[in-house]
């Protein structure tokens, strides 16, 4: 069996190995291929990724490549964790908007359309080319913003894929853990979109616990205690870039404010020094501060799932599929999904509370429109997808910031 990581040279590649080592009766992968652009990187992960099998004592021949066709000849999975334009092009994301008084990040507003723009031509490369490679192998994809891609994917490609993101169990976790309920006692309900999703009920043995759900995040969470309670639902700790727009802004443009690119930007180094260690033989600890922990197990019980075809309940990115009655049976949403040797199959959830649904339709129009307007190469479809954002406060804004975004991006973009 032959597992591929798309993007090999990144710094989440040590988290994925550690789950091979700990998976790897159950999951017995033969060959680890390391694809990326960056030979440097690719040659530094390489020999960590060896060292560390080595270690554990398995038989995994690792290779590191550049060459694509190279990599996916003969893949069964494929995880991808692609980075277009570096951390370079997500700290241009994270500060240019902000010239503009609009929140700038990298999967979420302006900052995540880039991302996104520069990222969907490349990832339906790739797809197209495990269609003509290893047309039987599965498109794991925790690239950002991960919704966005899996929309482009299920539309635009026939490459099966499991959409992933470990936020949502990460604030599920957090949920319960504030409740004080441990988490086999519950049943949690998610749904919205990547980065836009919220926890709208809770079960504890059995018992509707929604109210103490939400008393309980109130008091522990990043958005304001007085917001939730009047949602009556949990949102994940992007929609402060929402709810708290204003403020987040004023913050980010103080003298001195680092970008979260910025601060990634100097542990990566750091990380990279660490991983040319010959004697380094295990992920550090500085890894766990670098965004993604839990991605290795949540990557693996998906890949698990649909190796030996055992049913398992994760949160993914799919196409909608009548899963939410708000939302186009197209489009992609965050939800919990039953998944087996078949894929990922959306549980229904209903309608959208009336509370949340108005932005989650206007993020979606965003959201479809930056994937029609990459496939394209349209900017008309881009500045609508802009407009349609709630986080850009109006024509003349987004028209002035279109054109400083694409100008920034000429190198990745070839219609800006």
């Amino acid at each position: 069996m032959k597992m591929v990581i798309f993007g090999g040279g990144s710094s989440y590649t040590p988290e994925l190995v550690d789950g091979l080592i700990q998976r790897h009766a159950d999951f017995p992968v033969s060959e680890l291929a390391l694809l990326d652009i960056n030979e440097q990187r690719l040659e530094t992960l390489a020999g960590l990724s060896r060292r560390m099998l080595a270690r554990a004592g398995l038989p995994v021949a690792v290779t590191g490549t550049t060459d694509r066709a190279r990599a996916l000849d003969g893949a069964t999975y494929v995880n991808s964790v692609i980075r277009v334009g570096g951390m370079e092009a997500r700290i241009r994301d994270e500060r240019v908007p902000l010239q503009h008084g609009v929140i700038g990040q990298e999967t979420t507003g302006p900052g995540g359309m880039m991302k996104a723009l520069r990222t969907i031509p490349v990832l339906l490369g790739l797809a197209r080319d495990m269609e003509r490679l290893c047309p039987d192998a599965w498109l794991i994809n925790y690239t950002n913003p991960s919704g966005i891609m899996a929309e482009a994917l299920g539309k635009h490609t026939r490459t099966p894929f499991v959409g992933l993101c470990n936020g949502p169990d990460g604030w599920i976790a957090a949920v319960l853990q504030a409740m004080q309920v441990p988490p086999e006692r519950a049943v949690v309900d998610w749904l919205g979109l990547n980065h836009l999703g919220y926890v709208t009920r809770v079960w504890v043995d059995g018992h509707d616990a929604t109210e103490q759900a939400v008393e309980a995040a109130a008091e522990h969470w990043r958005l304001a205690p007085d917001l939730i309670r009047t949602l009556g639902v949990i949102p994940c700790s992007y929609l402060a870039y929402y709810y708290h727009q204003p403020r987040l802004v004023e913050e980010a443009r103080q003298p001195g404010h680092r970008t979260r690119g910025e601060v990634v930007r100097e542990m990566e180094a750091e990380l990279l020094r660490q991983y040319a260690d010959p004697g380094l033989a295990s992920k550090p600890d500085l890894l766990s501060q670098r965004g993604g922990g839990g991605y290795s197990e949540m990557a693996f019980n998906v890949m698990l799932a649909l190796h030996h075809n055992r049913p398992t309940r994760q949160i993914s990115q799919v196409l909608n599929q009548g899963a939410l009655d708000d939302l186009p049976a197209d489009a992609s949403v965050e939800v919990p999904c039953l998944v087996d040797a078949r894929g990922p199959r959306p549980l229904r959830m209903g309608a959208v509370p009336l509370a949340i649904r108005g932005l989650v339709q206007a993020v979606k129009a965003y959201e479809s429109l930056t994937v029609q307007a990459a496939v394209e190469g349209s900017r008309r479809l881009a500045l609508q997808a802009l407009l349609a954002h709630p986080l850009v406060p109006s024509w003349e804004e987004a028209v002035a910031l279109l054109d400083d975004l694409l100008e920034a991006n000429r190198q990745w973009i070839p219609w800006a």
